[in-house]
């Protein structure tokens, strides 16, 4: 099949998180399988300049949006059997950030879903199946079917709508989207693309696209519920026949620690000693005490309340009263950067924090921590628990999304599981399951090691997700 994947971040050239990491590890798979891959994103100035100069310009064009005609131009690059065009136009992509600040995403974006679909033809590429990822390509399906299907060339191609994060829907003013697509009055009624009186890219590509899918099967039921719907559950329910829950992989190839270049010292499950070595160089790196004997839990991801870091809040002086140690990498809200900073200070030599996207470091600290905390509010499906146990750390997480669907809770009477969890959203819950953890670090270490090996065991890879793409792909365009 051809298939086109549209989406606004994909590794190894852009990435603020998990999306960029799904797309750019699904493409080779699906590419290795025999299909034509070929993904489209923007050109931002982020994107390194070892990747800008291996790109070669094929063509450009105007793009029509309301009343302004705009630029774009189409850059190659060829990379583990996938084609990636890089859609440019420098006053919308030539900023020094991805998302968000300047107040125009929406015409940022709907210049891009446009160029999308006009650039097909020009590539002389038709896809059977057109992919959009998350809100930022919410309206390519949504154009295809209301202006473009009429046209022969885009006749017949099915599409796909891929749920990241449904909290994140990209939320407008009507009157400003349409004047930058030319959506006639019709079109803004609560069955087609209004949502409580705004212009909503990912309701967009819920409603016209021929399939919905999201990145883990809990999460696929979670949000056909008001608590986790975020408002739109009830379009949700009304689709559910064609709603997929597909289960994210990981790049098992990077995140290898017999093989990672970034770690302090490789290792396998057969022989952990490196894991131990990983652990002294990263509490020196870090400023924390060097003791083999004292836990050392990592956390690493967006500080914000859907991590569940407001339960950490509540209780870290009981879990650094444990004699525990904490690291915490990442960027988001102050109230939590204030709290780690005052922390560091606090718990001087027991808790680090660094507020950065170092990736590096991640992998450094997937490595060197005995167990890795995730107890989020919610979780589509999470990627950080899956390289976690990559690297033999038993992670500790709340049972909702993806993470019920990967982690299952130690059983002291038969020996299964793979890590700890809680059910409650509740900072007790959370602290009562930590306590447990630790107990096994200290009081039972075969217990560790056997979770430890689990993890490491455990495939984590693409192959089988590639799969269950490829099958809603079939249904969808009757390909086999």
């Amino acid at each position: 099949m051809n298939i086109l994947f549209t989406a606004s971040e994909c590794v190894p050239f852009v990435k603020t998180g998990g999306l960029a990491d799904v797309v750019g590890s699904l493409a080779p798979v699906l590419a290795k399988a025999g299909h034509d891959v070929r993904v489209m994103l923007p050109l931002y100035t982020a994107i390194a300049q070892d990747y800008q100069h291996q790109m070669q310009f094929v063509l450009s064009f105007d793009v029509q949006l309301g009343w302004r005609r705009q630029y774009c131009g189409v850059l190659m690059l060829k990379k583990d059997g996938v084609t990636y065009y890089f859609l440019d136009n420098k006053y919308y992509f030539g900023r020094p950030y991805i998302y968000g600040l300047g107040g125009d995403e929406y015409e940022r974006y709907g210049f891009f879903c446009r160029a999308v679909l006009n650039a097909l033809p020009l590539l002389e590429f038709r896809p059977d199946v057109l992919h959009a990822h998350d809100w930022q390509s919410g309206m390519v399906p949504a154009l295809l079917k209301i202006q473009y299907a009429h046209l022969p060339f885009y006749s017949g191609i099915r599409s796909l709508f891929t749920i990241h994060n449904l909290q994140y829907q990209g939320i407008f003013g009507i009157r400003e989207v349409q004047d930058v697509l030319g959506l006639g009055d019709g079109l803004w009624s609560s069955d087609k693309l209004e949502c409580y009186g705004c212009a909503n890219f990912m309701k967009a590509g819920l409603v016209y696209s021929d399939a919905i899918s999201t990145v883990s099967p809990s999460y696929a039921e979670e949000i056909t519920t008001a608590y986790f719907g975020e408002r739109l559950d009830g379009l949700i329910r009304a689709r559910k026949d064609t709603l997929y829950g597909v289960l994210n992989g990981i790049d098992v190839e990077e995140y290898d620690p017999a093989t990672d270049r970034l770690i302090y010292q490789n290792y396998t499950a057969e022989d952990l000693s490196g894991k131990a070595e990983n652990k002294r160089r990263l509490q020196e790196e870090l400023g924390l005490k060097v003791d083999a004997d004292v836990p050392l839990i990592a956390m690493v991801g967006r500080l914000t309340n859907q991590k569940g870091l407001d339960l950490v809040d509540r209780v870290l002086p009981d879990m650094m009263s444990e004699n525990a140690q904490l690291a915490v990498l990442g960027m988001g809200d102050a109230h939590y950067t204030n709290l780690f900073s005052w922390a560091e200070g606090h718990y001087k030599g027991q808790l680090a924090a660094r507020f950065a996207m170092d990736h590096a470091l991640a992998h450094k600290l997937y490595a060197g921590a005995d167990f890795f905390l995730m107890p989020s509010l919610f979780e589509p499906c999470g990627l950080s628990q899956l390289i976690s146990m990559r690297y033999g750390t038993v992670p500790i997480v709340r049972e909702t999304g993806g993470l019920r669907d990967t982690v299952l809770s130690y059983n002291e009477y038969n020996g299964d599981g793979n890590g700890f969890t809680f059910f409650n959203y509740n900072a007790h819950d959370m602290l009562v399951v930590i306590r447990r953890a630790l107990h096994y670090f200290r009081s039972d270490p075969a217990v560790l090691t056997s979770l430890r090996k689990r993890g490491m065991a455990g495939d984590f890879s693409w192959t089988h997700s590639a799969k269950d793409y490829e099958a809603i792909y079939q249904k969808l365009t009757g390909k086999v």
